[in-house]
């Protein structure tokens, strides 16, 4: 069956490393930072995703994803193309990010203002949201640790607060 899967959490979390680790050679890489000059990248993300599942694809979804109304769509393609829901939520601390984000070069390095922006909106994937499987992934020691979590319970990791002084505020 296909599935597909979603990535939520803050910039720098090592959401695209996990996705080449674990996903490259099953699954379509969906990615709104591959088009960073197209025009409504919703609208081809969406298609893109749809086509992918409707031919049989499997599709990780490479984005920051941080809120319901963001993740609500993607859920609602995966079910009209027949295909499973997978939810997998990044915990990073505010300061971990921005500080691996400084390592980044070139268009890959986001403003920290970016970093901060997504962790104010950021919140826990819940039950409601319709995912037939939800995880949690921690970077720990240079390797990902991953812990499934019941779709009927909230992970109280999931949700990361600004740091106090944050610079958006």
């Amino acid at each position: 069956m296909t599935e597909l899967i979603v990535f939520s959490g803050l910039q720098a979390s090592g959401k695209t490393t996990f996705y080449r680790e674990r996903f490259a050679t099953s699954h379509q890489h969906v990615s709104k930072d591959a088009w960073p000059n197209a025009r409504n990248k919703e609208t081809r993300q969406r298609r893109l995703i749809d086509e992918h599942l409707r031919s049989g694809r499997s599709v990780v979804v490479d984005n920051t994803n941080p809120t319901p109304v963001e993740r609500e769509p993607l859920v609602a393609i995966a079910r009209a193309a027949g295909a499973r829901a997978v939810s997998y939520a990044f915990v990073t601390a505010v300061p971990e990010a921005v500080q691996r984000n400084a390592l980044r070069t070139a268009r890959a390095r986001v403003p920290d203002a970016g970093i901060y922006s997504v962790a104010k909106r950021l919140c826990p994937v819940l039950a409601s949201e319709g995912f037939d499987q939800c995880f949690v992934v921690e970077l720990a020691d240079s390797s990902f640790v991953v812990t499934e979590v019941l779709a009927a319970k909230v992970h109280p990791r999931c949700a990361v607060q600004p740091p106090d002084g944050d610079p958006t505020s």
